[in-house]
């Protein structure tokens, strides 16, 4: 078992405790704490307490993750686009249509199936389905993904992560043509209260967002853009561009009927910057657009 201990600070005084840790770790979701809050995993000052918690200043909570149910994740050989790879961090250019990690019921097939037949160490924070995974991208983004290989440096890019010192840039194409050369969409995201599969821009339950943008090039009803994340919230940039009126190219949940077809979202996690957690040195790389995205930009220009 993972054990965590953390103490409110005085800004996080009168904040529910399921809200204070679903803000401390990236991965930590706000439903997921409940159930550990629920099943005693976590205690205030040695006390067990229930979700809706207020915190004082000083409380010192502490978190138990328990064991995860153990499935049987089978390594598959794949040839892994891999950026960059030594003792302790693996960068890997993940293709549209693949899934990150295994859910009960598709356990094969994902990246982790990949990086478990391609490396044997893993960290293994965040359990058996998501071995080395510190953060993910959607199955219809391709792009840059930084892995762990030992839990020493999980807790270094966790902690980039929730710093916002983690360099992210995707490209995107957009309908329509945004007038302004940048802007920064600062709009908490948190699930959609009438469906709740999807994201969305609210107040209720949702946790800060912002996304940063500056236009490439634009065509007759169309921007080529590029997105900086300073947060990582689930379907960030597909959330934020919808909210601002310039829904992504192919997005079959928040795009209009009428798109472009790309197979998906036209959302490429181009470039990925970190701090090594070994070597204190800052390293960053960069993929190339996928072949049907520069085929599309091709067909715009035309």
């Amino acid at each position: 078992m993972n054990q965590f201990e953390l103490t409110i600070e005085e800004h996080q005084k009168n904040d529910r405790i399921d809200k204070v840790l679903s803000s401390f770790n990236p991965e930590w979701s706000r439903t997921q704490v409940q159930v550990w809050i629920k099943d005693g995993n976590v205690t205030v000052n040695g006390n067990q307490v229930k979700s809706n918690y207020k915190c004082s200043t000083g409380d010192v909570i502490q978190v138990t993750i328990p064991e995860p149910e153990l499935l049987d994740v089978v390594p598959e050989e794949m040839n892994l686009d891999i950026y960059y790879e030594d003792a302790d961090v693996l960068v890997v250019n993940k293709p549209k249509g693949m899934v990150v990690h295994p859910a009960p019921g598709h356990l094969s097939g994902t990246l982790v199936n990949g990086l478990m037949a391609h490396c044997k160490d893993l960290s293994g924070i965040n359990g058996v389905l998501r071995p080395g995974i510190v953060h993910r991208i959607d199955k219809d983004t391709s792009g840059l993904l930084m892995v762990a290989k030992n839990d020493f440096a999980h807790e270094s890019l966790v902690n980039q992560l929730v710093a916002k010192t983690v360099t992210r840039k995707y490209k995107a194409i957009v309908h329509g043509v945004i007038p302004h050369d940048h802007g920064t969409i600062d709009a908490p995201i948190g699930r959609d209260k009438r469906d709740r599969q999807s994201m969305a821009v609210t107040d209720e339950n949702s946790k800060e967002a912002i996304t940063h943008f500056n236009v490439l090039e634009r065509f007759k009803d169309y921007s080529f853009i590029e997105c900086q994340l300073e947060t990582g919230r689930t379907h960030q940039i597909r959330v934020h561009m919808k909210y601002i009126g310039y829904p992504l190219v192919g997005d079959p949940k928040y795009g209009p009927k009428k798109t472009l077809e790309i197979g998906g979202q036209a959302l490429h996690a181009g470039l990925l910057g970190f701090v090594h957690p070994r070597t204190s040195e800052y390293i960053e790389f960069e993929a190339p657009l996928p072949t049907d995205f520069e085929d599309l930009l091709d067909k715009l220009k035309r």
